[in-house]
């Protein structure tokens, strides 16, 4: 490797992770990074924080420690866990239908739905049938009465259909009405604010500063056959937020797709995955709701993205083994353009990769999976 073209390491690598440095690196010769990071704990410590590259896309801005990233999808892996947080506290049932907490979301044949049916993408609802602008994804209301009145676009139980922007607004409704607060104001109050977790839904302005400027793809994901969930989901002019500007899209809250943190931050979070559900030694969730969140609630191929999944409660189960290395147990989350997290309980391990060179791929980016596998062959 020809280390005259890659840019300056900067973090902590503990003895025997060296490798992990190495393979992170090795994406800026081989796929064009710009600015990134990657973050693993072992058993609660930190065991890897390092950072490389820059912020924007003129390469005038060094990535920093506290360089944070919208991280797109990778965000739901937390919002499931803040979900779970309220399902330990009595407020929600997986098994309740979502019409319990939600009555007008029973319209259009959807009075079955169960919570974890809806936050495992069975809900039929990958995106808004009825055209509109892009701007209206910031009315949370009106989003809310679009997703209540639709029919569901599959006959419910016959599996999952990956809700990309939609997911997000379910859980948020959720969450207000029963908690009384936003999924973005639990995090503000419960993480950022108690614990200093970098991680955001709602990312105040004054933050806006640090935030790295993101490359699009250069080429459109293969979803396979052209359908009317994919079209949905990705395909059509208002399948996600837009026309509003970076500002505004920055400090709205879509716990589906604009969380934005860094990668120690991320790591962080994930570790109630991986260590029974305490966060930092402490507990977060108990046993048995983590072993709800977990638990495969659907299988097989999915109706939006062109693979095989399995769904816990808003997470997703590496059962093949898949994106997040060789352990089944493992849990974790892809986000558009490549970031991802994941949690392996078994080896007491968690991870997460962010960058802002966007690629085409919808899960298994290259990039941190070549950084996983050397992960795993450290230990």
């Amino acid at each position: 490797m020809n280390t005259d073209t890659l840019p300056a390491l900067h973090g902590y690598v503990a003895t025997g992770f060296e490798p992990v440095a190495d393979a992170f690196l090795v994406n800026w010769v081989d796929h064009d990074e710009i600015g990134a990071g990657f973050s693993l704990t072992l058993d609660g410590e930190m065991v890897v924080d390092i950072h490389a590259g820059w912020a924007d896309r003129k390469k005038t801005r060094e990535w920093e420690a506290d360089t944070l990233v919208p991280v797109y999808s990778t965000g739901k892996a937390i919002a499931a866990l803040i979900l779970a947080r309220l399902v330990d506290r009595g407020l929600l049932s997986y098994d309740a239908p979502v019409a319990d907490y939600w009555p007008e979301f029973a319209a259009g044949g959807k009075s079955s739905v169960t919570v974890a049916q809806a936050l495992s993408h069975q809900a039929g609802l990958p995106g808004l049938a009825e055209e509109m602008d892009p701007g209206d994804w910031f009315d949370a209301a009106l989003i809310e009465d679009r997703l209540a009145r639709q029919a569901p676009l599959w006959p419910l139980g016959t599996g999952s259909g990956y809700h990309p922007v939609t997911f997000g607004f379910i859980a948020d409704a959720l969450a207000r009405r029963t908690d009384g607060r936003s999924i973005g104001a639990i995090l503000r109050e419960e993480v950022f604010g108690p614990r200093k977790i970098d991680f955001h839904v709602g990312l105040p302005e004054s933050e806006h500063g640090r935030t790295a400027e993101h490359a699009m793809p250069r080429q459109v994901p293969d979803l396979g056959e052209r359908t009317q969930p994919r079209e949905l989901a990705f395909l059509k002019p208002w399948s996600s937020p837009g026309r509003r500007g970076a500002t505004e899209w920055r400090k709205a809250e879509f716990p589906a797709a604009n969380a934005h943190a860094t990668a120690p931050a991320l790591a962080r979070l994930m570790t109630p995955y991986a260590d029974a559900g305490r966060l930092e030694g402490k507990r977060f969730l108990s046993e048995a709701t983590l072993a709800e969140l977990v638990k495969e609630r659907v299988s097989g191929p999915d109706k939006v993205l062109p693979f095989d999944l399995s769904w816990g409660a808003g997470i997703m189960r590496n059962i093949k083994p898949g994106f997040y290395g060789p352990t089944p147990e493992t849990v974790g989350h892809s986000g558009w353009g490549g970031s991802c997290a994941f949690a392996d309980p078994v080896r007491g391990l968690t991870g997460a990769y962010v960058m802002n060179r966007q690629h085409h791929h919808l899960a298994g980016d290259p990039r941190p999976v070549r950084i996983i596998e050397a992960v795993y062959g450290c230990l």
